[in-house]
């Protein structure tokens, strides 16, 4: 291990705990790999049971005999039986594919979906499903996952993908939070920018200007007691007429989920507290 800037070796002769073979496809990765796949909080029991798998080929890649098809069908049965054995396993195979369901529409990535699993298990180790909609709980784990990692999703982005409503996550959530002592710290503006930004299509100069002024007002109050939202969509706003690259209201409204009303009254407040050089005439 060596400093890339002055050079100086902190530490050597590290132990390689990679394979000791190397892979240039999927195909030889999967013939020369001898073990299973890592754990995963994902799967009920953890990825920990046997598979069978559904093709009818042995281990060598060959065609199972039609005599021994019937026991290998029976085979399958059963252990698709034996691999869900109580009441709490069922829930957590439901529960956990509604998990994957909907990070898999809003397009989260692999850590926070293991993070949500995790959430969820505690939560039925802790006895705090109980009187509460599966599906419920499943999407508040997966609305706290996502504030744990700062990849932000609003809740009615998380009931669009829900099976529940809106009101129904926010009470779960609030619930599981108190309960697990998640301590999160409450969403900013600035935690939108990135994603608003990049779905406007507008460039790396407007993301600037709008992270400044997003900061300068949250040192002036002006953040507080207002939905992070729309404050973020109101400083796009006020950047997109500074750098010339102009959106309108209603799409900034309908990337960022607020009303136009709450996008023209947040500039509103924008312009007259701070000096950006903006008429609300050329607005």
């Amino acid at each position: 291990m060596v400093c890339e800037e002055c050079g100086l070796v902190h530490s050597g002769n590290h132990i390689d705990r990679g394979p000791e073979w190397r892979a240039f496809d999927a195909d030889q990765k999967k013939k020369r790999t001898r073990t299973g796949a890592p754990m995963t909080y994902m799967i009920h029991d953890k990825g920990l049971s046997t598979m069978i798998d559904w093709k009818n080929r042995d281990i060598f890649g060959k065609e199972i005999p039609a005599k021994s098809r019937g026991q290998i069908y029976r085979l399958r049965k059963w252990q698709s039986r034996i691999r869900v054995s109580d009441a709490t396993e069922r829930n957590l195979t439901f529960a956990l594919s509604e998990l994957d369901r909907m990070a898999s529409n809003l397009d989260l990535p692999k850590n926070l979906r293991e993070c949500s699993a995790k959430i969820y298990r505690d939560a039925v180790d802790a006895h705090l499903i109980r009187g509460r909609s599966i599906e419920g709980v499943a999407a508040a784990s997966l609305y706290a996952a996502c504030r744990m990692y700062k990849i932000p999703r609003t809740l009615n982005e998380i009931a669009e993908v829900a099976r529940v409503d809106k009101k129904e996550i926010g009470r779960s959530f609030r619930f599981i939070s108190n309960e697990l002592v998640l301590n999160l710290n409450p969403t900013k503006p600035l935690d939108f920018l990135t994603r608003f930004i990049s779905e406007l299509e507008l460039t790396h100069d407007c993301q600037k200007a709008a992270k400044i002024i997003i900061k300068i007002a949250e040192t002036r109050g002006l953040t507080s007691g207002r939905g992070p939202t729309g404050v973020c969509a109101a400083a796009i706003y006020a950047a997109s007429i500074l750098t010339k690259e102009r959106r309108t209201q209603r799409k900034i409204a309908k990337i960022s989920q607020v009303t136009e009303v709450t996008v023209r009254n947040r500039f509103t407040e924008l312009i007259e507290n701070l000096d950006l050089g903006i008429s609300l005439k050329k607005k």
